[in-house]
C-alpha cells in the first residue's frame, strides 16, 4: 500500500479475529524460538484446531483417502496435522530466526537438485510444484539462500487486517511475491520469461481443473504449472520443505524434474509425487482442505 492509498475498511469481526491472533503471537514471541514453535504447535493442535471444525474435515478426508487407518491412527492425525499448520504460522513470524537458521543448514537435497543448479546457470525458468505440506517457506528461505530468484504467487486473505502483516512477514522470507489478479499475473509472467523461478501450488480442488487421480480418488487438479513449463520450455520438478523429527529443522526435498510431455499426464505424475510423500509423513499435510469435492 502506497503513502497515498485509503485502507480498506475492515468489518468489526476481522478486527477482532485479527486482534486475537496478534495477542497470541505477541505471547508466543515471549518465548525463545526453540519453545516458541512447540508451543504454537500444541495451541492449534489443542485449541484453535477444534474450535476452527479442522477435526471433523481432518476425520473425512482421511476415510476417504485412507480407510486402512486404524481409529489411534486417526485420533494422531487429528492432532499432528494442525500442530503442523500452528508450528508453521509461528515460523513465518519469526523472521530471521528462522530464515537464518534455514540458510545457515542449507537443506537442499534430493535427485532433482543437479537440475536446479544447471537452470541457475543457465537462466533457465522454473517451476518449483509445491504444495500444503510441511512448511512451504523452508523451500523459500533455502533457495532465496542461495542467492536464487524464487518467486511465488499468493491469495491475498479475506481479512484486509490480517493481510496488512501476512503479507510482509512472507515477503520477508523471500521476494518476489505476486498477488492474484490481472496484474500479479502479468507481472508474474515477466518474471518467468526473463529466468525466474515460480512456486505454484497444485493439492487444492480447482472447479476448472482436470479431473485426475489423488490417493486412487478422482478429483479435479489445476494444470497451470505445466501449461507454463510447456509454454516456456521451464524446468518443472516437486518441491518440498519436510518438517524433521526435532519439529525445529528441515530437509528441502527437491523431486525428479518431470519430462515435459502434455500438461494433464505431467500433473498426474506430480499428484503420484505428493502421495508418495505424504504417505511416508502423514501428519505433514494439511488434510482439512476439501481435496475431494462431491457432485450431484
Amino acid at each position: 500500500m502506497s503513502e497515498t492509498d485509503t485502507p480498506e475498511p475492515v468489518a468489526l469481526r476481522d478486527r477482532i479475529a485479527n486482534g486475537a491472533f496478534l495477542a497470541i503471537m505477541g505471547l508466543a514471541r515471549l518465548l525463545p524460538y526453540r519453545r516458541r514453535i512447540p508451543a504454537m504447535g500444541w495451541l492449534f493442535a489443542h485449541a484453535l484446531g477444534p474450535l476452527a471444525g479442522w477435526r471433523s474435515r481432518i476425520r473425512v478426508n482421511l476415510a476417504m483417502a485412507r480407510p486402512d487407518l486404524t481409529e489411534a491412527q486417526v485420533r494422531h492425525l487429528l492432532r499432528a496435522v494442525p500442530a503442523n499448520a500452528g508450528r508453521s504460522l509461528a515460523e513465518i513470524y519469526s523472521g530471521t530466526e528462522f530464515t537464518d537458521r534455514i540458510h545457515a543448514s542449507d537443506p537442499l537435497t534430493g535427485p532433482g537438485l543437479p537440475a536446479l543448479e544447471q537452470a541457475a546457470q543457465a537462466g533457465r525458468p522454473v517451476i518449483l510444484a509445491v504444495a500444503h505440506f510441511g512448511n512451504y517457506d523452508a523451500m523459500r528461505a533455502a533457495l532465496s539462500g542461495r542467492g536464487w530468484p524464487v518467486g511465488a504467487l499468493y491469495r491475498p486473505m479475506n481479512n484486509e487486517a490480517f493481510n496488512r502483516h501476512y503479507i510482509p512477514a512472507m515477503r520477508a522470507i523471500a521476494e518476489p511475491m505476486f498477488p492474484r489478479g490481472r496484474a500479479g499475473l502479468a507481472a508474474m509472467l515477466r518474471f518467468l520469461k526473463g529466468g525466474g523461478w515460480m512456486a505454484l501450488g497444485f493439492d487444492q480442488f480447482d472447479d476448472h481443473g482436470t479431473e485426475l487421480r489423488f490417493f486412487g480418488l478422482p478429483t479435479k487438479t489445476v494444470l497451470t504449472p505445466a501449461e507454463l513449463a510447456l509454454r516456456y520450455d521451464a524446468l518443472i520438478l516437486p518441491i518440498a520443505g519436510v518438517r524433521q523429527p526435532d519439529g525445529l529443522s528441515f530437509r528441502v526435498e527437491v523431486g525428479e524434474p518431470v519430462a515435459h510431455s502434455d500438461a494433464a499426464t505431467m500433473m498426474q505424475a506430480l499428484n503420484d509425487d505428493l502421495e508418495r510423500l505424504v504417505r511416508a509423513h502423514m501428519e505433514q499435510w494439511f488434510w482439512v482442505h476439501r481435496r475431494w469435492k462431491r457432485r450431484r
